[in-house]
């Protein structure tokens, strides 16, 4: 997901710039620029590559100016270069985009028709000469952007420079998120609260289909039709000082090593643990007795934090569950009953395809529940129900503390769930809630294996394929195992449920391949064993990951051993997906990848 930054300052506002670019860089690119009003002219600088490419280009050549634009990019139309940087420019106008103009070759055809001279390969570059047309045929600043705004479809976030034009800037959002910044004689756009938070806490955050125009005295909203509307001023959380590696090499470390305070953090919201009860605000909008399913959607990492709930509710609540990938849910018109539940999980909020899922649903008279990472976000204002989570700001692409709190909710989810459904007495429902209160500590004993789950980097760092296997709740954490290695390593790995080693994987077993076990001893703890003596039989490395008492009945059997203290089954997989983590993290490091920026990744994903 790219960065979009803005600022209508009273000093020169490059620096500000690129300072708050800095600030998205968690959301993955490959190219950055910024664009200012010098006098009446707009002047860019533009760089491939990450920031200190700009900066330096910056040092050689200055901007001057109290207006500009900036923006961050992650390649969709054309390769990662300077000409294809934003910002993008034609006679009279810059422009930053956020998102995928899906038809922008028809209006790039259109264009060249009538002489324009396009000079890069993207979709951003269109909207930039479509609003320079319309000002060349005398139409002012807000009128262009009116004019062209209906002509673009897919999703954009945008923002808008004009020459001559030192007070003013446009934005405009149709499924990417954009937020306004209020400041004392300044004004602010921004992707989110985090690159404004070194400016202001005061935010604005426009709906779908919203345009606003700024000026230092503040700002006019107006909404699809061009109606004007009124959109709250919000006081942000998102502070400047969160955003800080501390004392640990990467953001990925720091995320992995705060998950004992976020998960309590993020638990206490939803545990009574003086009456070892359930306590989730906003609850009391479902019915869970009278449901009879459950659908759950979503992507990536929070795909796999629904596929472990599926377990919980199905097994502790008796609610069937129907999941699936959301950029698939959204296209396949799954037949589904006004007044089911459909919950969408989101660590930003804001991904595309969740989205479009969410909205699907909503169309159909469902009710929508949501777990999302920022209170703010789309998905967040557009569900009926928000079961936050309290994993603060998450700097590092690859999923750490995100997930575990959305296991946390899940989890709390599911024994509320149980108890209103009846299969949960006051005794069981008080078991697991004991559980999950116990969660923090147990996580923290995990980290405490550090040392020696970074021994195995080394060795793992030569393996050019890597499979994962699980069962039960350990499948989809198999699954995120593999994920995670190839998002910051490149290592190609493989996660599957450990029962379907013969039904193909097997052949790949060699003396070459390392196999890692997510094995907690549990009812199914033998079928497990059972494979890794098939995969022994074959030479295959194994890299066991269980508890004590897993560790004492099968560890002959594995090459290395990563051994967990004992915890209930319940929040086995919140525990579990501690070393799988680490493990991912220390092979990056010792191959030296791009841990918290892996290449051809962004932090959210806002586009198809």
């Amino acid at each position: 997901m790219c960065g979009i930054v803005g600022i209508l300052g009273s000093q020169a506002v490059a620096a500000q710039l690129v300072d708050a670019l800095k600030r998205l860089e968690y959301r993955g690119y490959d190219s950055a620029g910024i664009a200012t009003l010098d006098g009446s002219q707009i002047v860019r600088r533009r760089a491939e590559g990450k920031l200190r490419n700009l900066q330096e280009k910056l040092e050689r050549a200055p901007l001057a100016g109290n207006i500009g634009i900036g923006h961050t990019r992650w390649a969709t139309h054309g390769a990662a270069t300077e000409h294809n940087a934003h910002p993008h420019a034609a006679p009279g106008v810059s422009v930053v985009h956020n998102g995928i103009i899906e038809n922008f070759l028809e209006l790039r055809m259109e264009l060249e028709g009538q002489g324009a001279r396009l000079s890069s390969d993207t979709d951003t570059e269109t909207v930039a000469h479509l609003v320079s047309r319309e000002l060349a045929g005398g139409a002012d600043a807000r009128t262009a952007v009116a004019r062209v705004l209906p002509r673009l479809k897919g999703a954009f976030a945008l923002a808008f420079l004009f020459e001559g034009e030192e007070d003013l800037l446009i934005g405009a959002r149709r499924g990417s998120p954009l937020a306004i910044g209020h400041g004392d004689g300044e004004m602010y756009l921004g992707s989110d609260a985090i690159a404004l938070s070194p400016f202001t806490d005061r935010i604005t955050y426009l709906e779908e289909g919203d345009w606003a125009v700024l000026t230092r005295a503040g700002c006019e909203i107006f909404d699809e039709q061009n109606a004007p509307v009124t959109r709250p001023v919000q006081t942000s959380r998102a502070m400047a000082q969160m955003i800080d590696k501390g004392n640990f090499r990467h953001f990925m470390a720091k995320e992995i090593h705060q998950q004992p305070e976020v998960i309590g953090h993020t638990l206490s919201r939803y545990l009574d643990l003086a009456n070892m009860k359930t306590v989730l605000e906003g609850a009391e909008k479902i019915d869970f007795s009278k449901l009879d399913r459950l659908i759950i959607s979503a992507c990536g990492t929070a795909y796999y934090a629904g596929l472990v709930a599926k377990y919980w509710f199905e097994k502790v609540a008796r609610l069937p569950v129907d999941i699936d990938i959301a950029s698939e849910f959204r296209y396949r018109e799954m037949p589904v009953k006004a007044g089911d539940l459909a919950l969408f999980i989101s660590q930003s909020g804001e991904t595309a395809d969740t989205l479009a899922g969410l909205r699907y649903c909503k169309g159909e008279g469902m009710t929508i529940a949501a777990v999302v990472n920022v209170p703010e976000s789309t998905i967040a204002r557009e569900a009926d129900v928000v079961f936050p989570t309290v994993a603060g700001p998450e700097i590092g692409v690859a999923s750490t503390k995100a997930f575990t709190c959305q296991l946390s909710v899940l989890a709390a989810l599911a024994v509320h769930a149980g108890y209103q459904r009846g299969h949960l007495d006051d005794k069981g429902a008080a078991e697991l809630v004991r559980a999950l209160g116990e969660t923090p500590g147990y996580v923290n004993r995990a980290l405490a294996l550090e040392s020696e789950i970074e021994a195995l980097a080394q060795p793992l760092s030569r393996a050019s394929d890597v499979l994962y296997l699980g069962r039960g709740t350990s499948f989809p954490l198999a699954m995120e195992g593999a994920l995670k290695l190839k998002e910051i390593s490149y290592i190609h790995a493989e996660g599957y449920a450990a029962g379907e080693l013969k039904h193909g994987p097997i052949a790949l077993i060699d003396e070459d391949m390392p196999v890692i076990v997510i094995a907690p001893h549990d009812p199914i703890f033998e079928k497990t064993v059972s494979n890794m003596q098939e995969v022994a039989a074959r030479g295959g490395k194994i890299i066991l990951i269980t508890d004590e008492k897993g560790a004492e009945a099968s560890a002959a059997l594995a090459w290395k051993t990563i051994a967990l203290p004992d915890v209930p089954e319940f929040v086995a997989p919140i525990i579990h997906a501690l070393p799988v983590q680490l493990l991912a993290y220390h092979t990056a490091v010792f191959m030296g990848t791009d841990v918290d920026q892996p290449r051809n990744l962004a932090k959210s994903v806002t586009v198809e």
